[in-house]
């Protein structure tokens, strides 16, 4: 897989407690071709100090980002793909700095895209299939189902899982420009990506079959997340938002936005913008 380069994006805010440093060493010893954008979402804590340990161990797997002022998950991700984007690799993503979701199933995701060329995204899904380990608080479960179902009727997409926080995506022309802008929503921003990521496609339908679901074989919820009983509240109102702003003619207005984007085709070498 040397030659499918992999760039993974990790927001960390306040994580100096509980992010496993030697977990991430261990991949990266093991792992091919797999770079590390660790952002610092303008941590009060020793998030900074820990993430400048790790890249000094590993200057060639670990770059780190600061953001001035803590400017939330959507951004902290949004700034962190625009710089990996830079470094040309063949897909990017992000992961939960809290290792829910085990950093082996990296490999599984872009096994996935490097094989199989109709998919240009792998999206985590926590399903609760026999044989395997999936470990959530039953009460955010049943929230997240919940919101899921809504999610997807509102993007006209059927997905089981919208928010889980482990996804990769194909480089392409088309990812760079809706990453261009900030997002509107501050939490679920992978819903609005989808939004955006739909409208320059052309619609939903367009966007179904390039969209691969993996059921995880482990997911193990940690201690300590900073998600709360109001921010499911808070996400059905970016939701509406999102809805607003990414149907009909102003889904077009909002593809007008964005400067021209050619057809992709996979055989260019990527050209990435400045950020």
């Amino acid at each position: 897989m040397n030659n499918f380069p992999t760039t993974i994006v990790v927001p960390c805010y306040n994580e100096a407690a509980r992010l496993d440093t030697a977990a991430f060493l261990r991949f990266a010893g093991t792992a091919e071709s797999v770079r590390f954008v660790m952002v610092d979402d303008g941590s009060t804590d020793a998030t900074s100090s820990v993430l400048a340990h790790l890249c000094a161990a590993r200057p060639d797997r670990f770059e780190q980002v600061v953001l001035a002022r803590n400017s939330g998950k959507a951004e902290a991700v949004r700034q962190g793909m625009r710089r990996a984007l830079a470094g040309q690799p063949a897909c990017v993503g992000f992961w939960d700095a809290d290792l829910a979701t085990p950093l082996a199933e990296i490999a599984v995701f872009r096994n996935l895209l490097a094989g199989r060329e109709e998919f240009d995204m792998v999206l985590a899904s926590r399903l609760p299939l026999l044989g395997r380990a999936i470990q959530r608080n039953p009460a955010r479960a049943v929230l997240g189902r919940v919101f899921a179902r809504v999610a997807s009727r509102v993007l006209r997409l059927r997905l089981y899982d919208t928010q889980c926080g482990a996804k990769l995506f194909r480089v392409s022309r088309e990812l760079e420009a809706v990453l261009a802008q900030p997002f509107l929503a501050r939490w679920i921003f992978d819903v609005e990506l989808f939004a955006r990521l739909a409208a320059v496609r052309g619609g939903p339908e367009l966007l179904r079959p390039s969209i691969y679901e993996m059921p995880l074989e482990r997911w193990c919820e940690q201690a300590g997340s900073k998600l709360r009983a109001r921010h499911f509240a808070l996400a059905f109102v970016d939701l509406m938002r999102i809805h607003w702003n990414y149907s009909g003619s102003r889904a077009r207005r909002y593809v007008a936005s964005l400067p021209p984007i050619p057809v992709y085709d996979r055989e260019e070498p990527h050209v990435s913008r400045a950020a």
